[in-house]
């Protein structure tokens, strides 16, 4: 008789190897009554049927538990429940409130919002889909029939949202929208569902879109409208046996592309190889913190589970009749001084948290931090001007650990032509030659991202080093002077070299649309198409305007990571993209020096 003998449990286990397949942890919040924390058997067992792990995540406040719970899971459940307490949302309560659950909300609000920063997929059920619009900045109606009579504007017969058949039962239907994952999930515009329920979503806000609602225009169904794997639904789909386990079974595979996405960037180095966030230095950044004033710092780099980044010490370019003291916020006496402020800054950054960042400086010293559990730094510098017309310049910020001078920014300075300069030069100077020239000797990677397009094919003569373009996109998807022509993508790879996309809108798509990490995809697999895989990568411009929905910061770039997966690359060409070209033009390089 097995059933009470348990080594033929454990014989059973270990008859294979390994004992079981690498399945997603999926964490359901559970409920709080009585002094217990409850879950039903049916959220677990559905989960269970759909290829997931459960854990049951209890009602505790305390950020060390949540965070600690957050960075074991592939993706969270948000069960239903009692109402959210109101005064969470600004609101009084109103008579029509039922019982809230003081011990649940904090917990679970806090819970979703940490999620959220780590891209974690998501799925609210019932009170979940309104915890889900509370934490992120959506609105709840405290009562269905109240809010109706409040706004009057609605003539519509109200629906029974409460009802009274077995939990099994469907009782009404919603309408789902045509351009939605509710609607690749079932492929219909109708689904019969269950309620229970007198609260509902009043605005899903600037995250989310509505994608189902009832026949009252009640909202039944969210998603996430940054294009990341989060929904929400206001019925129970744990008790539908018909339409319920394709919920669970969409959220169980979003979280096993999650968990293999985070396993990947443990492998592999992820480099951005341009960043702009030493230019909020004046207002008193926090980079321990998560800053909301920046789009770069400790916090989100590890949300996104993001490596090294290249941060640039940005020189704006005088007009005529202007000074450089009078376009910089610092008191400084040259373009070269202002450069060297800010990379002692940076310094005074890593030092102050040197057990989790490091200066790096060649391929060798980023893959050395990366081992050692240390998210890296590198120095850039975005404006040739900052050599301030002396060709031994070059040597000091070599000296420094510069691994790049992007010749120009938005005007011709003393090196070269801009994309939006006045064509002073005919392309790079005699003054730039050298430059270049002595660049190549002191292993500094010329970068030709803002250069104009004569600039372009000249440096591209001149230099005995493959050339690099930080942040730049396709002029074949969007026609504007700072993208590359096709043919600059294939002279730029015949040379060896690399061109990063970068998520600036405007270089991204210039109709007036907003765009998104689909628009950045395009670019990317575009770039690919004429240069090929070894030729391309990611220069994000965070802090310079960049991010766009989806990748809007360094929390979001595993997002990147994701979308390059669903594409079908393989871990090696990812590996590339993430900074394996980069590195190889910078060893290349960093190899020449005299």
């Amino acid at each position: 008789m097995k059933s009470f003998h348990l080594q033929t449990y454990l014989d059973d286990i270990y008859a294979h190897y390994p004992e079981a397949k690498r399945q997603p942890v999926i964490g359901l919040t559970g409920n709080f009554a009585d002094g217990d924390t409850r879950l039903c058997n049916r959220y677990y067992n559905a989960v269970v049927a759909a290829g997931g792990t459960p854990v049951i995540i209890p009602p505790v406040a305390d950020s060390q538990v949540i965070v600690n719970t957050l960075e074991r899971l592939d993706g969270l459940i948000l069960t239903g429940g009692g109402d959210i307490n109101p005064l969470w949302a600004g609101e009084e309560p109103s008579p029509r409130l039922h019982s809230i659950n003081a011990t649940r909300d904090l917990a679970e609000l806090l819970t979703v919002r940490l999620a959220y920063n780590r891209q974690i997929p998501m799925l609210g059920i019932c009170r979940g889909i309104q915890a889900l619009v509370t934490a992120l900045d959506g609105e709840v109606d405290q009562d269905i029939a109240e809010a109706r009579q409040a706004r009057r504007a609605d003539t519509r017969p109200l629906v029974k949202h409460s009802q009274d058949a077995d939990r099994s039962e469907p009782t009404h239907s919603v309408q789902i929208a045509e351009q939605s994952e509710l609607y690749t999930i079932y492929g219909t515009h109708e689904l019969a569902v269950n309620s229970f329920h007198h609260q509902a979503v009043r605005a899903a806000g600037p995250r989310f879109k509505v994608t189902a609602t009832a026949a009252d225009g009640v909202i039944e169904a969210i998603e996430s409208s940054e294009y990341k794997p989060i929904m929400g639904v206001q019925w129970h789909p744990e008790w539908l046996e018909d339409s319920g386990p394709a919920l669970f079974a969409w959220l169980v595979g979003k979280a096993q592309d999650f968990a293999a996405a985070k396993q990947l960037h443990e492998r592999i180095l992820t480099l951005d190889t341009h960043c702009d966030t030493p230019m909020f230095f004046p207002q008193g950044i926090h980079f321990d913190h998560r800053d909301p004033k920046i789009l770069v710092d400790m916090h989100k780099m590890a949300e996104g589970h993001q490596s090294a980044v290249i941060m640039a010490a940005y020189l704006p370019q005088p007009k005529i009749g202007e000074t450089f003291s009078s376009k910089v916020p610092f008191k400084v006496d040259s373009p070269l001084g202002y450069a060297d402020l800010i990379f002692d800054k940076i310094e005074d950054i890593v030092r102050a948290n040197s057990r989790y960042v490091s200066i790096a400086r060649t391929p060798a010293e980023l893959y050395e931090d990366k081992r050692k559990g240390r998210r890296s730094i590198m120095f850039g510098i975005e404006n040739g001007l900052a050599l301030n017309h002396d060709v031994a310049n070059v040597k000091h910020f070599a000296q420094r650990g510069v691994v790049y001078i992007t010749l120009c920014h938005n005007g011709d300075n003393d090196i070269c032509d801009s994309a939006r300069g006045c064509n002073t030069h005919n392309g790079v100077s005699q003054f730039g030659e050298k430059v270049i020239q002595e660049m190549n000797r002191q292993g500094i990677m010329v970068d030709l991202s803002h250069a104009g397009e004569k600039s372009f094919y000249d440096a591209l003569e001149i230099s005995s080093t493959p050339i690099v373009c930080s942040h730049s996109n396709c002029k074949a998807l969007c026609d504007v002077p700072r993208n590359l022509t096709d043919d600059q993508l294939r002279a730029l790879a015949h040379k060896g070299g690399v061109a990063h996309i970068t998520l600036y809108h405007g270089f991204l798509r210039n109709d007036g649309t907003e765009a998104s990490i689909m628009d950045a995809m395009n670019h990317l697999n575009h770039a690919i198409s004429i240069m090929g895989i070894e030729h391309v990568g990611l220069g994000t411009d965070f802090d310079g305007d960049g991010g766009v929905k989806g990748i809007a910061n360094s929390s979001e770039l595993i997002n990147f990571t994701l979308q390059l997966m669903r594409r079908r690359f393989s871990e090696r060409d990812i590996e590339r993209i993430w900074g394996g070209n980069w590195l190889r033009v910078m060893a290349q390089v960093q190899l020449n020096r005299c």
